[in-house]
Order: structure tokens, then C-alpha cells, then sequence
């Protein structure tokens, strides 16, 4: 899960610079501030497995400007915490150690990870990455032995500059002390904040700062009904701090002394764990939307290629295998099968070269030569090339056209430009695939021509009949031109006697067997152009297309990554136990 949430953040940042729509950009920033609290709060359970009797930890968060580090040093009874009227000076997270020796938090250091931790008075605001760890100059009447935060501001401009350093913190604490005043109580960050929070269940105190006499009256309805719009979880106690001018700093009213004391009473480390698996389960949904989409949006480009290559078959099952003149694979069998046979005329100029069931056109040339003629005068490869050019068109105007298909509508436009860039490459490799076919099936070719000759074999009246005949003589002439190169295969499938000839056997005693035979050889030759050329030739490489769109524009994480992940969430539905 450490490995996962960071990179589902890294990918939001990579993803958030490359899109335009203001909306989105606030969105996903709400997601890496989600991640990087989610992270932490997974690092903390680890720190406490870790690091043994580590200190409690209280933070003080709040918006900019409403005396942050001055309700520090009321509780710590000292001027620990630099105070400014200037907003946004405090952009470090500062930490006092109250009742207890600094060496108490060595663990933390393995929790900020890349944070430095230096000493506050070498903390240099041109950095951001660093925090810093003070002992408490006297013990204060108001807090318990802890250490306790003060945090940089969440809502000013400058905030997102430093933000990770005060959501750190955040998730380190055991219990929150927020501080608003009657200008800032009501802001929406501070309740964007404290919803997000709500999922830590870190006990709060509330600190109403900066007020008059009187006006708590009016503003404690107020901030409750706030709180129960943003929370579901009981409105906490509220210590009204007033302003005293000579002073110079709130002060704390009696009544509310054991106050902080109560907040750590209600910290509990034992729940840690739940506390982890529902926060991650409040947002899971919402950071894996666009990861989602990609994955149906490779799932809708599956669903296009399957049918884009579907229809390619069945082209090529009407244009080709199906079409009385253009199927010219059974008649390639035939002229092999003519070579086999004692033909009048020409047996004397086979006898010579013809060895126990060998073929003669094997021993007059190069086997090789031979297919490679018949392949490049093939009506056959030169349709395939034509059935996957139409397919890639197709293809492309459906992107252009995005199908009706959903979010994301970038996804689409970009994997248009790399089918566009790709077609070429494409269609080649497709063409040099379509020839190896077509030689390799020679061999399937011949196999059935040696199945007929043997058929014949068993037939003695039907293969005398066929001796005995001019068409056949005729056939063979046709047949042994072919093999050295003088017709092409295209015009063997129209040749009147090859056409005649294949009548023959049609009505012969054996026509059951031909057309059987025929039907076989047609039903291999789909399954071989469906996986060699379609399924494993240029489907594979189209649904590889994805992988190559920019990975500065898209999540590009994988389904079995993501199932990993949640593999673990289920495993651990009663608490994480990560490594």
C-alpha cells in the first residue's frame, strides 16, 4: 500500500499539469492533498509499530492569521512559537516538547522522511522541506508531557507552497487543536480541512480566538452549525479566548485548564489501524475515478479492435473462401494432386524424376521458388491486405468519432494520432505476415493433395477414368505451368479444364470425400488467418497502441496493479498489517 498511494500521487501530479479545465485542476489537487494525508497517516501506524512509547503528539492548525503560534505559547506557558502580524510567517512545522527530553521523538525522523529536521532557530523559509523539534523552556499547568505542533496556515495563497509540510503533521497528530477567530471561523477552507480530517478521528478542542466580551454569545451557534454541516461526529468542547491588549496574548480561562489534558485522555493508538482502512476505503472510489476510465476506455478499444477484426473475418470468409471464382486454395490442391498422377502425355517426362510417393514438381525445382510465385500471384494475400487497410480505417474514423464512448475524450484523441502514426508500420508488418502465411500453407495444401491421391488410390475405376480423359491431360498441362511460373495461381481457378476436372471428382465416387476434404482444408485456413495474421498478428499489436500514449497525460497504471492493491484492502478489511 506504501508503494501504491505514492504512486497513485505521483501520477495526479504528472496528470494535473496537462489538463486545461480549471475544474479539473482543483479537483485533483484536492486528491494529492487526500493522498499525501492518506500516506502519512499509513506511515504513522508504522512509526507507532516501530518506534516504541513514542510521545503523544497534539497539533495547532487553523487558517492564517488567527494567532496560531500565540495559543502555543499560552499553552506552553512560554514565548516557544515566533509570532508575526504579518500572515503566512510560520511555513515550518514546529515542534515544542513539553514535559519530555527531544531524543523521546529520534522516530519521527523516518516518518517526515525527506524532511530535515534542524533546529528552529536555522529553519530558512526558501525551503520548505524541513521541521524542527524543541525542547519546552518551563513546564506548562495546561498541557500533559507531549509534543506539541505549530503549523503553518492551510488557505493562503502562498499555503500550497509548504501545504505538505502542515498535512504531515496533521496526520502525525493524536489530537487536533483548532484555532479560528470571528473573522476567519467561517471560512470554507477551515471546513474543507476539518472534513477531511474527519476520517483520522483524532480527538479536537476548538479555540475561538480573538474575541470581545459578549461575542461568543452570538458566534458558538454559529461555529456548531458549521461543524455539524461538515462532520458527523459530536461537536467538541470550545475554549473562548479574548484579546487582552496590555498582554499583548489570549488568555486562557480558568474553566477551560483540564481541557487539553481531556483531549489527549481521548486519543486511542489502539484504533489506528480501523482508523487507516477507513480512510482509505472514504476515498478509494474517488481517487481511482480516472484510473477507472482509462481501464474501461482500454476495454471499449478491445471491444472496437474485436469487432473491427470480427467483420475482417468475415470479409475474408465472403470475399474469399466462400467465392465460387476467387477461392483458389482447393485448386492449388488439385494441380499438386495432378503431379501425383500417371497423366497421359506427360508420364514420360515425369517418370524420370518421380521416386515412391514423392512429388515430381520437387525434384524439378526448388520447392521454395515455387511457393514463393504462387504467393505473389495469390488473390488471397493481396485481399488480406486490402480486408486490413479497411479495417484500420474504420477504426480510425470510429476514434475521430469517439463511438459515443465516455471519459476520457483526451485518451481517445491521442490513441487517434498513434493509429495514425502507426498505420503504415501497420500494414506492413501485416503484408509480411500475410506472405509467411501464405508460404507456410503450402505445406497444408499439399497435405491435401496427398490425401486425394491416396483416396484415388483406393478407387482404381475412378482414377483410370481420370487417366482416360482429355480435360485431365488438359488440367495437368495447366497445373505443371503454374509450378514453373507461367500462369498465376488466380488464373488456375478459372481455367476451364481445372473446372472441369474438379466437376469430375465432384461427381465421381469420391465427391463425398472432396467436398469433406475441401471443407476441411477451407476451416484450417480460417483458424490459421484468424490466429496467426488476426488474433495474434495485428489485434496483439492494436491493443498495444494504448501503451504508447503519453505517460505525462495519463495514470497508465495497470489493471493487475490495481488489483493488487485491492487484494490487500480486502485482505485487511479489519485493519492494515503493512510491512
Amino acid at each position: 500500500m506504501l508503494e501504491f498511494i505514492p504512486l497513485l500521487r505521483q501520477r495526479y501530479q504528472v496528470v494535473l499539469n496537462r489538463r486545461e479545465k480549471a475544474a479539473d485542476r482543483v479537483l485533483f489537487q484536492q486528491r494529492i492533498d487526500q493522498l499525501t494525508l492518506a500516506e502519512a497517516f499509513v506511515r504513522k501506524g508504522q512509526t507507532l509499530g516501530r518506534v516504541d512509547g513514542l510521545p503523544l503528539q497534539m497539533a495547532v492548525i487553523g487558517p492564517t492569521q488567527v494567532g496560531k503560534s500565540s495559543v502555543v505559547n499560552v499553552l506552553m506557558g512560554c514565548q516557544a512559537a515566533g509570532v508575526s502580524p504579518l500572515a503566512g510567517y510560520t511555513v515550518h512545522p514546529q515542534g515544542f516538547c513539553h514535559d519530555l527530553p527531544v531524543s523521546a521523538c529520534a522516530g519521527l525522523q523516518r516518518y517526515f522522511g525527506g524532511f530535515r529536521c534542524i533546529p528552529q532557530q536555522e529553519l530558512d523559509k526558501s525551503r520548505y522541506d524541513c521541521y524542527s523539534l524543541a525542547p519546552a523552556l518551563e513546564n506548562s499547568g495546561l498541557l500533559p508531557a507531549c509534543v506539541l505542533w505549530d503549523t503553518p496556515d492551510f488557505d493562503s495563497i502562498d499555503s500550497r507552497t509548504y501545504r505538505e509540510g502542515v498535512i504531515r503533521t496533521l496526520a502525525l497528530a493524536d489530537a487536533i487543536i483548532l484555532v479560528v477567530s470571528k473573522e476567519k471561523y467561517a471560512d470554507q477552507s477551515v471546513w474543507e480541512m476539518m472534513s477531511v480530517l474527519e476520517s483520522l478521528n483524532q480527538p479536537t478542542l476548538i479555540c475561538l480566538n480573538k474575541l470581545v466580551e459578549g461575542s461568543e454569545q452570538v458566534l458558538l451557534p454559529s461555529l456548531q452549525d458549521k461543524w455539524q454541516k461538515a462532520r458527523q461526529d459530536p461537536f467538541p468542547e470550545v475554549v473562548c479566548l479574548h484579546y487582552q491588549k496590555l498582554a499583548g496574548v489570549p488568555i486562557w480561562p480558568d474553566d477551560a485548564k483540564s481541557f487539553p489534558s481531556r483531549l489527549a485522555q481521548r486519543s486511542d493508538r489502539k484504533k489506528h489501524a480501523q482508523f487507516e482502512q477507513q480512510l482509505l476505503q472514504k476515498h478509494w472510489q474517488q481517487w481511482l475515478q480516472p484510473i477507472l476510465e482509462e481501464h474501461q476506455a482500454f476495454a471499449d478499444w478491445e471491444a472496437l479492435v474485436d469487432n473491427a477484426i470480427n467483420q475482417a473475418l468475415g470479409h475474408y470468409q465472403r470475399d474469399f473462401l466462400n467465392h465460387p471464382q476467387h477461392y483458389e486454395t482447393f485448386q492449388q490442391a488439385l494441380a499438386e494432386l495432378l503431379t501425383l498422377l500417371e497423366i497421359p502425355g506427360l508420364a514420360g517426362f515425369l517418370t524420370g524424376v518421380r521416386k515412391a510417393l514423392t512429388w515430381p514438381v520437387r525434384q524439378m525445382m526448388k520447392l521454395g521458388q515455387k511457393r514463393l510465385h504462387i504467393t505473389d500471384s495469390s488473390r488471397e494475400v493481396a485481399l488480406l491486405n486490402q480486408i486490413a487497410e479497411h479495417a484500420l480505417i474504420r477504426l480510425n474514423e470510429t476514434l475521430l468519432d469517439n463511438n459515443g464512448q465516455g471519459p476520457p475524450s483526451d485518451w481517445w484523441q491521442e490513441l487517434a494520432g498513434v493509429l495514425r502514426n502507426q498505420k503504415v508500420a501497420l500494414l506492413q508488418n501485416f503484408s509480411l505476415a500475410a506472405r509467411a502465411y501464405h508460404l507456410d500453407f503450402q505445406h497444408e495444401v499439399e497435405q491435401t493433395a496427398h490425401s486425394l491421391y491416396l483416396k484415388l488410390q483406393e478407387q482404381p475405376l475412378v482414377l483410370n477414368s481420370l487417366r482416360a480423359t482429355r480435360v485431365t491431360a488438359d488440367a495437368a498441362v495447366i497445373a505443371l505451368t503454374l509450378h514453373t511460373g507461367g500462369i498465376g495461381v488466380h488464373d488456375l481457378v478459372i481455367a476451364p479444364a481445372m473446372l472441369t476436372l474438379t466437376s469430375l471428382l465432384a461427381e465421381s465416387a469420391i465427391g463425398g470425400y472432396v467436398h469433406k476434404i475441401e471443407a476441411q482444408l477451407k476451416q484450417r485456413q480460417l483458424d490459421t488467418v484468424k490466429q496467426i495474421l488476426f488474433m495474434g498478428g495485428i489485434r496483439a499489436q492494436l491493443l498495444a497502441l494504448p501503451g504508447q500514449l503519453s505517460a505525462l497525460a495519463h495514470f497508465n497504471i495497470s489493471i493487475a496493479q490495481l488489483n493488487s492493491v485491492e487484494q490487500q484492502l480486502k485482505e485487511k478489511r479489519h485493519g492494515l498489517r503493512l510491512l
